[in-house]
């Protein structure tokens, strides 16, 4: 099976998709919270951030799991249930258009049920709320652009996932590890951003990447480390405390174990215009 994107143009350059309205909201449901039945009449992206979240459309039943985006399309029928012993917090882009390529509808049909919320959909969401609040005129086109832009990372998002064909646990631990390296990060933290045990997640890293959770985090580290030995004047002490080292010790033990070099020298060969060094 293949997921095909199209890059859309009609023949008469009309663009595969004109935003009308966009808006975001957050809501906390009870416990035993319900929604619906309703008639989806736009393109809605829907992130649960806890709790959990059953969806009825039409007649086929999707289970959202926690720290997911689903998007739900016009004209069906949706029926939300909610946690029956715990509140549910879940956000939403709506995106009411003016008009939507037969491509660009058929494409969408074809996408994954749900993903999991990357870091760029929860700041695009948390500045449509914030852009909302200001209610001031001029504002509303602001959000329509942002509105559609949301539909295009969504669709983006999936086909990177698909054609990576890396479980979504994985993803959203790197992203994880990619926002917030520099902290105290440990394996049960990752583990719990992405929704999974520390223990199936290793599993999961080892199968994908040949390496623990905790590995890549070092490995990142290090990556990043040594882009600031090339790039900056900062003291390598500095440098190990900013990306999560306790000590420049540690530090360069590091970088000499997954390079053979040590900072001083890759600094040096930078400022010689030595070869690139790959870590």
């Amino acid at each position: 099976m293949t997921m095909m994107i199209h890059d859309i143009k009609e023949a008469d350059d009309t663009p595969p998709l004109v935003v009308e309205n966009a808006y975001p909201g957050t809501v906390v449901y009870p416990p035993e919270g319900k929604l619906g039945p309703r008639i989806q009449q736009d393109l809605q992206l829907v992130m649960l951030h806890t709790g959990s979240m059953e969806i009825q459309v039409d007649k086929t039943m999707l289970q959202i799991p926690v720290g997911h985006v689903t998007l739900l399309k016009p004209g069906h029928t949706e029926i939300f249930t909610f946690a029956k012993d715990q509140e549910t917090w879940h956000r939403w882009i709506t995106i009411s258009v003016k008009s939507i390529s037969k491509n660009l509808l058929d494409d969408l049909g074809k996408l994954p049920s749900y993903i999991p919320i990357s870091n760029q959909m929860n700041e695009l969401t948390s500045l449509m709320l914030t852009i909302s609040r200001e209610n001031q005129s001029g504002y509303s086109q602001v959000n329509c652009s942002l509105g559609e832009s949301a539909i295009w990372l969504y669709i983006t998002e999936c086909r990177n996932q698909y054609q990576s064909n890396v479980h979504p646990a994985v993803l959203k631990a790197k992203e994880t590890i990619q926002g917030k390296y520099s902290a105290d990060l440990s394996l049960r933290d990752i583990s719990k951003e992405s929704n999974i045990s520390p223990e199936h997640l290793i599993r999961l890293f080892q199968k994908h990447l040949n390496m623990t959770p905790v590995q890549y985090l070092w490995l990142y580290r290090v990556n990043c480390g040594i882009q600031l030995l090339r790039s900056t004047g900062l003291q390598i002490g500095e440098i190990a405390f900013q990306i999560g080292f306790k000590t420049s010790y540690h530090f360069s033990r590091a970088v000499k174990k997954h390079t053979g070099r040590t900072p001083s020298q890759i600094r040096q060969e930078s400022r010689n215009n030595v070869g690139a060094i790959k870590g």
